[in-house]
C-alpha cells in the first residue's frame, strides 16, 4: 500500500485489536475479518496473552525426522511450484513456507534473510508454527479455518509477531483431507494482499500434482460443457483398473456429488457417473476427444480421459484373449438383467442408460 494509506490501515487494526482484546466488539468500519476475531478468541481461550514473548521452538529431533519422512511426498510434489512461487516474489522480500497439516515447517524457499532471526527461525524445518504456538498467523488461521487468508502486522495475535505480513492457503490431499498449507511471509514489508490469490493458485497446482502423482489407471479431467479443458481449473479424478476412485482434487469434489466428503469408503465410478465404467477405459483410447459424462443428478460434465502408463494392467480389451468391447457390453447387459430379475427399468438404471437405449441395444443384439 502507498505510504499515505499505511498509517490509517495500521491505526484501524490497532483500534480493533485493543477493543477486542479488552473484551469489546470491534469498532464499526474496522474492516477486521471475522476469522481474525475467531482466531484471537481461540488464542485468549487457550490462555495466551499478546504480550507474551514468542519462542520459535523446534520439535524434537525424532519428531522432526518422522515429520520429514511422513511428508516426503508433499515436499517433493510441492518443490517445483514453490520454486516458481519464490521466483515470482523474489523482489518483494517475501519468502515461501510449506507446513504439514499440524503447522510444522517441512520446507521453505525464496529470499530468506538468514541474518535476521525473525526470518531464519521461522523457516527452519521442524519449527512448530501452529496457532497454539504462534498465535494468529496466516499458517495457524489457514489450518483452523481451512480457507485462504491474508494477515498484516497488528492482525497477528502476539506483539512479537506484528512485524510479519503473510498470506496462506490450505492444501488438500487426494482423499479430501488437509495435507498442509502454503504460506508467503514478509518481515517489515509492504502490504501486498494480492499475494493471497498467488498463494491460493499455487496451492491448487500442488493439489493437482498430488492427484496426478498417484498410481492410477485413468486420470479424468472434468469441467462443465463449453469450458476450456487442460488448466488448473479442471476437476481431477484418478481411477484404478477396476474403476475405483483413488483420489480427487477439490474442484472435482465440487463438481461430482458423492466426492464432497472426507474419510469415506472407496467409491466406484459407476456410483458417480451414469454410464458403465468400462466406457471410461474405451474413451482413454482417444484422449484428445472429450467424453460427455452424465451424472446421476441429471447434469452432464465433459471429461478428458487419460490412461496412465504407471500400471501394468492393460486396458480392457488389450490383453490377449480379452473380450471385444461389443461382447463386453453384451455381457454387462446380461448381468444387469440377471441382477434385476428381468426388470428392464432397474437394469437400465444400474447401467446408467435410459430404458429406451437398453431396449434398442437388446434389439440390436437379438438381431445380431
Amino acid at each position: 500500500m502507498p505510504a499515505t494509506a499505511l498509517t490509517p490501515r495500521l491505526t484501524a487494526i490497532a483500534l480493533a485489536r485493543k477493543r477486542l482484546l479488552d473484551g469489546h466488539n470491534a469498532p464499526a468500519g474496522a474492516s477486521l475479518a471475522h476469522w481474525i476475531e475467531r482466531s484471537w478468541q481461540r488464542c485468549l481461550a487457550a490462555g495466551l496473552r499478546p504480550d507474551t514473548p514468542v519462542e520459535f521452538e523446534l520439535c524434537s529431533s525424532s519428531l522432526a525426522s518422522r515429520t520429514q519422512e511422513s511428508n516426503a511426498q508433499l515436499v517433493n510434489v510441492a518443490a517445483p511450484t514453490m520454486n516458481h512461487l519464490a521466483r515470482a516474489i523474489v523482489n518483494t522480500r517475501y519468502f515461501v513456507i510449506l507446513t504439514n497439516a499440524q503447522g510444522v515447517v517441512v520446507d521453505a524457499q525464496g529470499a530468506i534473510d538468514h541474518s535476521d532471526p525473525r526470518a531464519h527461525l521461522l523457516t527452519r524445518v521442524g519449527t512448530d508454527l501452529s496457532e497454539m504456538r504462534m498465535g494468529t498467523t496466516a499458517i495457524g488461521a489457514t489450518l483452523a479455518e481451512m480457507q485462504p487468508v491474508w494477515l498484516h502486522r497488528g492482525e497477528h495475535f502476539f506483539d512479537a509477531t506484528s512485524a510479519y505480513s503473510c498470506a496462506g492457503a490450505p492444501i488438500f490431499a487426494p482423499d479430501g483431507s488437509c495435507a498442509g498449507m502454503l504460506d508467503v511471509t514478509g518481515v517489515d514489508t509492504q502490504e501486498r494482499p494480492e499475494l493471497t490469490h498467488l498463494v491460493t493458485q499455487s496451492a491448487r497446482k500442488i493439489e493437482n500434482a498430488l492427484v496426478i502423482g498417484q498410481r492410477h489407471a485413468l486420470l479424468l479431467r472434468l469441467n462443465w460443457p463449453g469450458n476450456a479443458m487442460g488448466s488448473d481449473a479442471d476437476g481431477l479424478l484418478s481411477v484404478d483398473a477396476e474403476g475405483w476412485v483413488l483420489g480427487a482434487n477439490p474442484v472435482a469434489r465440487q463438481l461430482v456429488p458423492g466426492l464432497n466428503t472426507t474419510n469415506q469408503p472407496l467409491v466406484h465410478a459407476s456410483e458417480l457417473f451414469g454410464l458403465p465404467y468400462v466406457q471410461l477405459f474405451d474413451a482413454a483410447r482417444w484422449p484428445d476427444k472429450l467424453l460427455e459424462l452424465p451424472l446421476w443428478s441429471g447434469l452432464r460434465l465433459q471429461a478428458q480421459v487419460i490412461a496412465s502408463g504407471k500400471v501394468a494392467k492393460p486396458l480392457p480389451g488389450d490383453a490377449p484373449g480379452a473380450l471385444p468391447l461389443r461382447d463386453m457390453e453384451a455381457s454387462m447387459i446380461r448381468k444387469a438383467l440377471e441382477d434385476a430379475r428381468g426388470n428392464v427399468g432397474q437394469a437400465a438404471r444400474a447401467l446408467g442408460i435410459g430404458r429406451a437405449t437398453l431396449y434398442r441395444k437388446l434389439g440390436q443384439k437379438s438381431g445380431a
